[in-house]
């Protein structure tokens, strides 16, 4: 539940809660009221944790340092996250020798740096007629790049297209 949608100390409109203290301790159902003048006693904000319950749920705590406390337990979780780029490769059928080679080193760069690559060939005019070619240029990038990624989706055929998208092996 974002922070935004709490209700503290006179914003909660209900006539009943259940009140859990500062340290975790139930005190029990109680009005608004005394359940806020408890909270003004010890010097902290009375803040609404479970809205939806019956009766709903308040709790007695520092609001400041529990929003602060929220938004960085969010930073950290998002400093975790791996954002994955597929980055794409194109290349034709009549691709030669060196161009390969070149093209194979930068998927292996790609997959380093724990990117997906999607392999694309371009089929132009008549080498439609020939996809056979494409599928031995894929066997051939494959044998280049061997034991450095894990196949997501095999070489297939998209239109005027062929490709297969490849992921880093996990480093473990």
């Amino acid at each position: 539940m974002a922070e935004k949608d709490l209700r503290i100390n006179e914003q909660i409109r209900v006539r009943e809660v259940r009140l859990i203290r500062e340290e975790g301790e139930h005190q029990g159902i109680m009005p608004v009221s005394q359940a806020l003048e408890i909270a003004r006693e010890a010097g902290l904000d009375l803040v609404e944790v479970a809205p939806l319950a019956a009766p709903p749920v308040v709790k007695i705590l520092n609001y400041g340092k529990f929003r602060f406390e929220n938004e960085k337990r969010i930073r950290d979780s998002k400093k975790k996250q791996k954002l994955l780029k597929l980055k794409e490769i194109r290349m034709q059928p009549k691709i030669d020798d060196h161009d390969l080679d070149f093209k194979s080193k930068h998927i292996k760069e790609f997959l380093a740096d724990g990117n997906k690559v999607k392999v694309t060939i371009r089929f132009r005019g008549r080498e439609l007629a020939h996809t056979e070619l494409g599928f031995d240029v894929m066997k051939d990038v494959l044998s280049r790049i061997e034991g450095e990624y894990i196949m997501d989706k095999p070489a297939a055929m998209e239109g005027r297209f062929m490709s297969m998208v490849l992921s880093p092996k996990s480093k473990k």
